[in-house]
């Protein structure tokens, strides 16, 4: 997403730094990696900081955000979700078939146009971006471990207590009982797709206290 802020704590680093050690050994040639976890978990942050370590070692990354790929824009996605009720909120909202477009084209070194969510505006904008001699791909979203390419899959987890706290420094999108009742859907959703995981990061919600 353009316009996107993190922040970076000491937390971050220890789990970017985490998760590097555990797949360097194991990078092949196209190597995905997903990052998984609620809204406000850090993934944006972890991703990045992973992603400047894998650069250290003389890969070539790309970050790939799932929220970019939402069949519904992000101006009519609350009105949409409104109509068709909390039940509707979940991982069909991705563009599933989009996103493994995305991916083939990073297999296949392709030159690819991306759908690239501007939060100024809640545009989605189009991003053209050559997967060629990209090494590895981090994807990362609220589903991103449902990626069937991905190698090596992590989970982020907040409690619903932090998450809603971590949501005012997410986006601007006005903060009422319905979008805490988003909030906790996607939890939910999101909880159940710890199984098969290979890494798991539970922060606490102080940022110099946290176990992984």
């Amino acid at each position: 997403m353009q316009n996107q802020i993190i922040t970076i704590s000491e937390k971050h680093k220890a789990a970017a730094h985490l998760i590097y050690d555990r797949i360097k050994d194991d990078i092949s040639p196209k190597y995905i990696v997903t990052v998984t976890g609620e809204v406000g978990t850090g993934k944006s942050t972890v991703c990045y900081l992973l992603g400047r370590l894998l650069k250290e070692q003389g890969l070539k990354v790309k970050i790939m955000e799932l929220d970019n790929y939402y069949k519904i824009p992000p101006n009519e996605r609350r009105e949409w979700r409104k109509k068709h009720g909390i039940d509707a909120v979940g991982s069909d909202e991705y563009d599933w078939e989009k996103i493994y477009e995305t991916i083939q084209d990073f297999k296949n070194n392709k030159v690819a146009t991306i759908p690239y969510v501007d939060l100024f505006t809640n545009y989605v904008d189009k991003l053209t971006t050559d997967f060629n001699g990209v090494d590895v791909l981090i994807i990362k979203g609220l589903y991103s471990i449902m990626c069937k390419e991905s190698k090596y899959k992590v989970f982020i987890e907040l409690s619903y207590e932090e998450a809603k706290s971590k949501n005012y420094f997410v986006d601007d999108e006005e903060i009422d009982d319905f979008r805490l009742q988003i909030i906790h859907k996607e939890q939910k959703v999101v909880k159940k797709l710890k199984e098969g995981v290979d890494y798991f990061v539970d922060f606490d919600f102080d940022a110099k206290n946290y176990h992984l």
